[in-house]
């Protein structure tokens, strides 16, 4: 087969723009945001994370054009994506990066009014994709056991992470929009929670009894920790917001819990990269994005826990996983950037 040596049009690169380029958006966002809080530790981080912040907010502006455009121009492929049985799952990383924007807004400098900006349709969107991916997927035949992934856990995550910015914004909400919000905001917690639990006993069984999913799929091992990290920060920052008074002691032994799967986790999920490395079955790919948002989610609930529970053993453990997230995302971003320069990235992937 010859090889495609002239650049993509601007308008093929709309036609063929894959759902999951938002995935860089996330990844990017909660770094800056992880960074920004270890930062209070060494100050010397301060700038990287305000870089990071600016970078992140121009990267979505830049994706952005192409995404909609695609809906725009080409509705039918935009729409035809819903049958994908793996790519589907992807559609909501759109709205969980605008998600992701808004926390970055509260962290970085408390601008409330450009989180709200970026958290209401964020929301109303992340509830949208979450019917519409999952009712795509319910109503027909097309995917089987072989289809399975923790790529399934993405409608969930954005279920979840809806209160990381949500329940802190309520504190600025009054009347009908507090009562709206906070009834999201609850609704999307117990609802991608649940789901979690439901997938997570799918995806394991796909591990027991089918072959594993190395190649382009092999990084959405990584995507367990999203759901894992965001649990914790999304039902801690809820409690506090509640018009009842919660134990804290009772949510924060229960959010430590869901940690320790994720600390086991992230060994697991080391070794069965290592294994699909040695074996030459890991090229690169966008799914290489799916390394950082879920690694990050889990540092920033490390945080979160060691700060609350005063547990120096956890902090430790978060930092080392916040070096491995920066490494990763430098090593996914360099890439990244060839794949653009080549146009390889920016062509339809198989």
């Amino acid at each position: 087969m010859p090889a495609q040596s002239s650049y993509p049009r601007f308008s093929e690169i709309v036609r063929h723009f894959a759902p999951g380029w938002f995935a860089a958006v996330m990844g990017s966002g909660v770094l800056a945001i992880t960074t920004l809080t270890l930062s209070a530790r060494w100050p010397l981080l301060a700038p990287l994370a305000w870089s990071l912040h600016y970078f992140n907010l121009l990267l979505f502006g830049v994706l952005a054009v192409p995404w909609l455009g695609r809906w725009l121009a080409h509705r039918e492929l935009a729409l035809a994506t819903l049958k994908h049985p793996v790519q589907v799952n992807f559609y909501p990383t759109f709205s969980i990066a605008m998600l992701v924007i808004a926390a970055q807004f509260l962290a970085f400098g408390g601008q409330v009014e450009l989180a709200l900006l970026f958290w209401w349709p964020a929301m109303v969107l992340t509830f949208v994709f979450s019917f519409a991916v999952l009712y795509a997927i319910f109503s027909g035949e097309h995917v089987g056991l072989e289809h399975v992934t923790p790529a399934n856990f993405i409608p969930a995550v954005g279920l979840v992470v809806i209160p990381i910015a949500g329940a802190p914004l309520l504190g600025h909400l009054q009347g009908s929009a507090r009562e709206l919000a906070l009834l999201a905001n609850v609704v999307g917690l117990g609802a991608g929670s649940l789901m979690y639990l439901g997938l997570l006993a799918l995806t394991l069984q796909r591990k027991y009894l089918a072959k594993p999913a190395f190649g382009p799929l092999a990084p959405t091992v990584w995507t367990h920790l999203g759901p894992i990290g965001a649990i914790p920060l999304s039902l801690l920052n809820l409690a506090a917001q509640l018009p009842v008074a919660v134990p804290d002691g009772t949510l924060l032994f229960a959010s430590l819990l869901l940690w320790g799967f994720g600390a086991w986790w992230v060994v697991m999920a080391a070794m069965l990269t290592a294994a699909a490395w040695r074996r030459g079955m890991l090229p690169f790919a966008l799914s290489w994005w799916g390394f950082t948002f879920p690694l990050g989610a889990f540092v920033s609930a490390s945080f979160r826990l060691a700060h609350d529970a005063s547990l120096g053993g956890v902090e430790l453990f978060g930092i080392g996983c916040w070096g491995l997230l920066l490494a990763i995302w430098l090593l996914t971003l360099l890439r990244t950037a060839r794949g653009i320069a080549s146009g390889a990235l920016l062509r339809p992937q198989p």
